[in-house]
């Protein structure tokens, strides 16, 4: 009982949905557990440099009644590893990844999909080898505030 407290300590309530809002979720997340990815997969499977991801586990994670349900798709890694990716029936938004078959899961939820993804910070990165150069200069390009 203690052991679960204390894990407990650093969470936080999230709740987010995809694009359309077919699929709804909320969690108990960590903020601690936020890490950002530069791997070639969440570069392609994002459409993006990067994909940032806040792990969850099972037991944390709600699906809220919606329209739908995320449709799965299976992707082996460099390692010859499987990863479940989940997207939206509908729009396709990214919701999260978890490995296949039975068993205890953790779900890497993808932060932009999370209302309170503001909160969520990188606490650490991967495949820095596969990591865009140009991230580096994001600063030095001049940009506006809205369209």
């Amino acid at each position: 009982m203690i052991v679960a407290l204390k894990r407990k300590v650093h969470c936080m309530k999230i709740d987010g949905s995809c694009h359309c809002g077919t699929v709804k979720f909320e969690a108990d997340a960590d903020p601690k557990k936020v890490a950002l990815c530069n791997c070639t997969d969440c570069q392609k499977l994002s459409g993006s440099a990067f994909r940032v991801n806040v792990f969850v586990d099972e037991s944390d994670l709600r699906f809220l009644s919606g329209k739908g349900k995320p449709v799965e798709y299976v992707k082996t890694g460099e390692s010859g590893d499987k990863r479940v990716q989940a997207f939206c029936p509908d729009c396709g938004t990214g919701l999260y990844a978890t490995s296949p078959g039975e068993g205890h899961r953790v779900y890497g939820l993808r932060v932009t999909t999370i209302r309170q993804c503001d909160q969520l910070v990188p606490q650490s990165q991967g495949w820095l080898r596969s990591r865009l150069k140009w991230l580096s200069d994001l600063d030095k390009i001049p940009g506006t505030q809205k369209q």
